[in-house]
């Protein structure tokens, strides 16, 4: 019975909330310890980076927020991940720790409010798909501030700019299933495409992002790093978190889909940028405290 229990997919309706939680009891139960582990910490520590490290090895598995019947849910799975489930559940287990939450509730309303437009779940085209979106929805709520200015003059190191132009999943309709077969939900994320279009963000190069911790100090170990891309449609292709290595260059921790499994890249982020040239620099996030 008590194995049985531990494999099901519970659904939980939370106190005073209208929408529901997809989860396995195993993660509720990681959830808490996560969490009174981190609140044990000194003061002076990266959440963002002690919580991410505790996912190291986990497998990668994309789209595990999509539902066989297209009904959105608050989907929690410390048991695999992608790089954008990554970053949400260390970012919600960090806003718990910071305001106090110690209990699964807590971090389900944490999550709640960096996956979807303002911090309200309805429907899939309340999700934020696209990257830009999540940050200007987390940053008009005051949880996170996007870095956008270093020491240097001319914004240095942000050289380079970026004009959202976000079209891919309503061009793609047939890769996603909801809006392939869902004329409403499809309008839908095509307005909100719409609406984040146009804006310009600045962003490190990839050129740049070899330097050293003194001429990139506007990145801290625990900052989310956003992957630009040049790819049509899109605004960023990748994300992780920043590591500041023994070797004095700049690392990304990530659900990586080559590795199969979240990792620490050994090699410096620069590296990879050169290895995948339509990456074209890095925005920097940082949950706010």
């Amino acid at each position: 019975m008590r194995r049985t229990l531990s494999l099901l997919l519970c659904l939980l309706l939370l106190p005073a909330a209208s929408w529901a939680v997809r989860y396995e009891k195993s993660d509720s139960i990681r959830v808490e310890t996560l969490l009174r582990d981190g609140a044990a910490l000194p003061a002076d520590s990266s959440l963002m980076l002690y919580y991410a490290r505790q996912f190291l090895g986990l497998p990668y598995v994309g789209r595990t927020l999509e539902s066989e019947d297209g009904r959105e849910e608050l989907v929690v799975n410390l048991r695999q991940m992608d790089c954008t489930t990554l970053v949400e559940t260390v970012t919600a287990l960090t806003l718990a720790t910071r305001h106090g939450g110690r209990h699964w509730a807590d971090f389900c309303n944490w999550l709640l409010a960096i996956r979807y437009f303002d911090g309200q779940m309805d429907g899939y085209a309340s999700r934020c798909h696209y990257f830009s979106q999540w940050i200007a929805s987390a940053e008009r709520r005051g949880l996170v501030s996007e870095v956008k200015e270093g020491t240097g003059q001319r914004h240095y190191p942000f050289t380079q700019v970026q004009k959202l132009d976000l079209h891919y999943m309503s061009h793609h309709r047939s890769a996603y299933p909801v809006i392939g077969s869902d004329e409403a939900a499809a309008e839908r994320v095509a307005q909100r495409e719409q609406e984040s279009s146009g804006q310009q963000v600045r962003y490190i190069p990839a050129s740049l992002t070899g330097k050293g911790r003194r001429e990139l100090s506007c990145i801290q170990d625990g900052d989310i790093l956003a992957l630009v891309t040049s790819r049509d449609g899109l605004d960023v292709s990748h994300l992780g978190i920043a590591v500041w290595g023994s070797d004095g260059r700049l690392h990304l921790l990530n659900a990586s889909s080559i590795s199969h499994r979240v990792v620490l890249d050994s090699v410096p982020l620069y590296r990879y940028l050169q290895k995948h040239p339509s990456s074209v620099g890095i925005r920097v996030i940082r949950v706010c405290r």
